[in-house]
Protein backbone atom coordinates (compact mmCIF):
# COMPACT_ATOMS: atom_id res chain seq x y z
CA UNK A 1 0.00 0.00 0.00
CA UNK A 2 1.22 3.44 -1.15
CA UNK A 3 1.23 6.67 1.28
CA UNK A 4 2.42 10.00 2.21
CA UNK A 5 2.92 10.51 5.59
CA UNK A 6 4.63 13.87 7.10
CA UNK A 7 6.60 14.04 10.36
CA UNK A 8 9.82 13.98 12.33
CA UNK A 9 12.54 11.26 11.81
CA UNK A 10 14.26 10.14 15.17
CA UNK A 11 16.52 7.35 16.01
CA UNK A 12 15.22 4.42 17.71
CA UNK A 13 17.99 2.88 20.41
CA UNK A 14 16.39 -0.98 20.07
CA UNK A 15 19.01 -3.53 19.72
CA UNK A 16 21.22 -2.25 16.57
CA UNK A 17 19.02 1.01 16.38
CA UNK A 18 16.54 1.88 14.22
CA UNK A 19 15.45 5.37 12.46
CA UNK A 20 11.29 6.21 12.98
CA UNK A 21 9.09 8.75 11.23
CA UNK A 22 7.03 10.03 13.76
CA UNK A 23 3.39 11.81 12.59
CA UNK A 24 0.56 13.28 14.66
CA UNK A 25 -0.78 9.65 14.49
CA UNK A 26 1.52 6.85 14.01
CA UNK A 27 4.81 5.61 14.39
CA UNK A 28 6.72 4.30 11.24
CA UNK A 29 9.56 2.27 10.81
CA UNK A 30 12.13 3.13 8.01
CA UNK A 31 13.13 0.03 5.86
CA UNK A 32 15.88 1.43 4.08
CA UNK A 33 16.03 4.68 4.97
CA UNK A 34 18.27 6.73 2.28
CA UNK A 35 21.43 8.19 4.45
CA UNK A 36 19.96 12.06 3.49
CA UNK A 37 16.99 10.98 6.03
CA UNK A 38 18.87 9.50 8.58
CA UNK A 39 19.38 12.76 10.64
CA UNK A 40 17.39 12.88 14.22
CA UNK A 41 15.06 16.00 14.38
CA UNK A 42 14.89 16.10 10.72
CA UNK A 43 11.14 17.25 9.42
CA UNK A 44 9.89 15.48 5.84
CA UNK A 45 7.17 14.40 3.89
CA UNK A 46 7.75 10.80 2.93
CA UNK A 47 5.59 8.58 0.10
CA UNK A 48 6.42 4.93 0.39
CA UNK A 49 5.44 1.60 1.06
CA UNK A 50 4.00 -0.41 3.72
CA UNK A 51 5.76 -3.21 4.28
CA UNK A 52 3.79 -6.03 5.67
CA UNK A 53 5.88 -9.19 4.66
CA UNK A 54 8.43 -7.53 6.86
CA UNK A 55 9.44 -7.99 10.46
CA UNK A 56 11.59 -6.62 12.75
CA UNK A 57 13.33 -6.74 16.51
CA UNK A 58 12.05 -2.88 17.43
CA UNK A 59 8.51 -3.63 16.24
CA UNK A 60 7.94 0.34 17.04
CA UNK A 61 4.79 0.74 14.10
CA UNK A 62 4.44 -0.34 10.48
CA UNK A 63 7.12 -0.86 8.31
CA UNK A 64 7.55 2.32 5.81
CA UNK A 65 9.97 1.30 2.41
CA UNK A 66 10.82 5.44 1.35
CA UNK A 67 10.49 5.77 -2.23
CA UNK A 68 10.95 9.80 -1.81
CA UNK A 69 11.06 12.62 0.59
CA UNK A 70 11.37 16.49 0.73
CA UNK A 71 12.30 18.19 3.90
CA UNK A 72 9.62 20.68 5.19
CA UNK A 73 9.77 23.71 7.23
Amino acid sequence: MSIQVEGTIERKGFGMGTWALVSSKETYELHKAPADLQKAGLKVKVSGQIREDVLTIAMIGPVLEVDSFEVVN
